[in-house]
């Protein structure tokens, strides 16, 4: 689909400016932010390695979050330090609140086996010894089994070969020390690379960890990390793996769907049905064949048996998606364009897929559809983001409370002013439906005045072009959000990154708060 032209452009913005009205704060049932990253602890060089690209120090991006199954005050964040321009982080590191998010610690880089921070790469003290002898790391996911102990992945990369490899650590202190990573695939040929893993731990049985990602086979590209984030110029396959000792190693490590030639597939997330049956997400790319079938198209696939075999693809529908962009001046803004999103009703079973889609209003909008039979059958998609215009809101994230409300949180760009930039002005926002995703509320995350940038305020409407720069604008392909049903601090569990807007030693933080589970 074309973009708005610019004189098209300018019309709508006339129009929306006179049209938006923000909700009343009466109602407001989202806590003020809490800082969770600080400034960077890694040592210039540690790499051990000559490195390409800009390194953006102390800004993070890409986080997410898992709430204890065990404990409802414990929760898990992790996140990319210190963004390459290139491709990937210095090193990802994690946090953990034993509050219910009102306070976060971030455990110390340790060179000691089993202690501080997981060592995924050598700046988190990563070694050949332990596992983690990578320059960079990326993608990181974390997810909690029902007997409390934490799970993190991280796809480990170098800049300087072609080595990365999908890595594991566990924690059974609630995230204060993680244990030596465990290396689930390794790949040191340039025509192979491993991307966008994520990992989750079977709610219904502790002895489960399920890591899913995509291998991209790219036989006439050095798939190295200044090439392999982005699958869409590859051919990749679905690969799975199973741990059957709760995440101390994995036997089961293989392919599970061979999209075919000139054919990828990314964005590949696995949860689990109430009855154990996993369904994965995954955004199919198809490059050849009739305009109907060629493009983005969100699909399942099932596995009854844990994972033992699974089901051919069933579509869910066409993700019409072109990107976003700074409307000022064009400039790329990089989001989850490719990657949908899923989240299951752990009563009901119901599932719900998110993800970005211009057919509604010619740009990026948030796009939902629901399944009530296990993902064998999805209901028509719906937009569910509510300004439309010349707005674009990208990056959502779906979660589901005890009691069935559906949670989507999303960035996007209402109060910004497409005639100038900088600012990008950017916000974050909480959409609630308690009736299965029939209507919503909506409710801003975020301090201050609404649509007023404040500089060095991360809590603010934010300036999105102080972000780094990594092949657009970037804060991340996905956000984190999550449930706590108990504890000091219920509710759902924002978890993302903002840009500080204009400090430019500091571009980002990430930022957790609790919302209520009813809105405004």
């Amino acid at each position: 689909m074309l973009r708005l032209s610019a004189c098209r452009r300018a019309v709508l913005a006339a129009t929306f400016a006179a049209a938006v009205t923000f909700p009343a704060t009466a109602g407001a049932a989202v806590d003020p932010m809490t800082l969770v990253s600080g400034t960077s602890p890694f040592a210039a060089g540690c790499e051990v390695a000559p490195q390409t690209g800009t390194v953006f120090r102390n800004a993070e991006v890409e986080p997410w979050v898992d709430v204890n199954l065990a404990d409802a005050d414990n929760l898990v964040g992790n996140w990319q330090q210190d963004r390459w321009s290139n491709g990937g982080s210095s090193g990802n590191l994690s946090a953990y609140s034993r509050n219910g998010g009102a306070s976060w610690t971030i455990p110390p880089i340790s060179a000691a086996s089993d202690t501080g921070q997981a060592k995924f790469s050598r700046c988190t003290g990563g070694n050949a010894s332990n596992g983690g002898d990578f320059e960079r790391a990326t993608d990181p996911w974390v997810s909690f089994s029902p007997n409390g102990v934490a799970h993190q992945v991280a796809m480990g990369i170098n800049d300087s070969n072609v080595a990365n490899a999908v890595l594991t650590s566990r924690s059974s202190d609630k995230g204060a020390n993680w244990e030596n990573p465990v290396v689930v695939k390794f790949d040191d040929r340039a025509n192979f690379f491993n991307d966008k893993e994520t990992l989750t731990a079977d709610p219904t049985d502790p002895r489960y960890v399920y890591v899913t990602w995509q291998r991209i086979v790219a036989p006439n590209e050095r798939a190295s990390a200044r090439a392999g984030e982005r699958a869409a110029a590859f051919r990749s396959i679905a690969w799975f793996a199973r741990s059957d000792d709760n995440g101390a190693s994995y036997e089961l490590v293989k392919p599970i769907l061979d999209p075919g030639n000139k054919a990828q597939t990314i964005g590949n997330q696995i949860v689990v049905l109430p009855n154990g049956d996993l369904v994965m997400v995954f955004n199919l790319i198809r490059n050849v064949g009739t305009n109907r079938n060629r493009g983005y198209t969100a699909a399942v696939i099932r596995s009854t048996d844990r994972g033992n075999t699974w089901s051919t693809p069933i579509e869910i529908d066409r993700m019409i998606t072109d990107g976003v962009t700074d409307p000022a001046d064009g400039h790329p803004v990089r989001t989850g364009d490719l990657i949908p999103q899923i989240a299951v009703d752990d009563q009901s079973g119901k599932l719900y897929v998110v993800w970005q889609d211009d057919r509604f209003t010619g740009e990026e909008q948030v796009a939902l559809s629901s399944s009530t039979d296990g993902g064998l059958t999805w209901l028509d998609t719906r937009r569910v983001s509510t300004v439309g215009g010349v707005n674009q809101a990208f990056t959502p994230t779906v979660r589901v409370a005890d009691d069935g409300t559906v949670a989507v949180q999303h960035y996007d760009f209402r109060f910004d002013d497409p005639s100038t930039t900088p600012p990008l002005t950017t916000d974050a926002w909480l959409l609630r439906s308690a009736d299965g995703g029939a209507s919503w509320t909506e409710e801003r995350i975020g301090s201050g005045t609404p649509g007023v940038v404040t500089p060095g305020d991360g809590t603010a409407s934010f300036d999105m072009t102080t972000a780094p720069d990594a092949r657009g604008y970037f804060v991340g392909d996905y956000a984190g959000l999550d449930f706590a049903g108990g504890g000091l601090k219920p509710g759902f569990k924002p978890f993302h990154v903002r840009a500080n807007t204009g400090n430019l030693t500091n571009r980002t933080d990430v930022f957790s708060t609790t919302a209520s589970v009813s809105g405004p």
